[in-house]
């Protein structure tokens, strides 16, 4: 296993450890949420979700949450805005009266959003009973909400929705980076991250269509364990020692599979499916997953093999370790704070 290889992957994990706070649930948006509850009354019940503080610009400033949607001027509140923080979350909850003309059809505005690097996510749910989820297009600040959304665009939302979260979730992309590893660039890596992507498509479906209920807090805290288990397995590798996964990686991508399948749901359920077009959402989420995931695994697999004429004689050895302890004490640290989480 050559220098320059590890040298990549230490980069990627110092990356990591740089741009993510290791939250206890790993597994979420860092997008803005509105959620509309429209009552029989023509009244509506708002939830309005935010990060604690946002960056503007390209030079990456940190400024509190300051951005609220406004609705139209025939929209009056009904209650007064009741606010509930956490160190990465800003809640907010009121209700509007919006008469006989209700919300289809209207237009939002988000003042700042523009200047802002957040997204909004928008969910629906209609007095008669359908729902709808759609992402604020990039670049607006104003929206029109349709009474009703085509299959495509339940497609196109959910399917960046898959992407994102991918990306936003290090422990899985670590626990991928393992594997890649382990395994190296060959036909058994693809046969690998095949069942890996098979084995979470099939927990993902069946937690979110309530076939399986895992309560989510231990599920977050077993996914780091499974990090930390390619971490010790990548250790015994560098020992001349093939472990488990070095010998069946098919079969711990599996199992580990379908425990992070349950990971995803937990994800997904924050945003929920629109009940009459579940099968496009759950589908077109998974594929965003896939295609985020293959993403990096071909940025990792060709840095790696663009790295392969250095050598590693003129380099101590330790600087071989460093991905493994970088990946083992991540991991580490989430396994206590995961498990803390959940017994506190």
């Amino acid at each position: 296993m050559n220098l320059g290889k590890w040298i990549c992957i230490a980069l990627l994990v110092c990356l990591g450890l740089g741009c993510y706070p290791a939250p206890a649930q790993a597994h979420g948006f860092q997008t803005s949420y509105l959620e509309l509850r429209e009552q029989p009354s023509g009244q509506v019940e708002v939830v309005w979700k935010t990060p604690s503080a946002m960056s503007f610009g390209d030079e990456g400033l940190s400024s509190p949450m300051t951005i609220s949607p406004v609705f139209p001027s025939h929209c009056t509140g009904v209650t007064v805005p009741k606010v509930m923080a956490t160190p990465t979350t800003r809640i907010t909850r009121w209700t509007l009266d919006c008469g006989k003309n209700g919300l289809a059809e209207e237009t939002i505005a988000f003042p700042g959003l523009l200047q802002s690097s957040l997204e909004v996510l928008l969910r629906v749910e209609w007095a008669d009973g359908h729902s709808q989820t759609t992402m604020v297009p990039t670049g607006e600040e104003t929206f029109v909400i349709p009474e009703k959304t085509t299959v495509f665009a339940v497609g196109q939302t959910y399917l960046k929705l898959g992407v994102e979260h991918i990306f936003s979730g290090i422990d899985h992309l670590l626990f991928v980076l393992g594997l890649v590893l382990i395994v190296g660039p060959s036909w058994r890596l693809v046969k690998t991250i095949t069942a890996f992507t098979l084995a979470h498509s099939i927990t993902l479906g069946a937690a979110t269509l309530g076939l399986v209920n895992v309560p989510q807090a231990p599920v977050e805290a077993v996914i780091a364990l499974s990090i930390l288990f390619l971490a010790s397995e990548l250790a015994h590798s560098r020992q001349g020692k093939p472990g488990l996964t070095e010998q069946y990686p098919w079969l711990v991508a599996l199992t580990f599979g379908l425990l992070h399948g349950f990971g995803f749901a937990g994800a997904l359920a924050e945003v929920g499916l629109p009940p009459q077009d579940i099968p496009p959402a759950l589908l077109f989420f998974n594929v965003g997953v896939e295609l985020g995931q293959l993403a990096f695994v071909l940025v990792v697999v060709a840095v790696m093999e663009s790295l392969k004429r250095f050598g590693s004689e003129n380099y101590p050895r330790w600087l071989g370790w460093v991905p493994t302890y970088s990946i083992g004490i991540l991991a580490s640290f989430w396994c206590f704070q995961r498990v803390a989480a959940f017994w506190g």
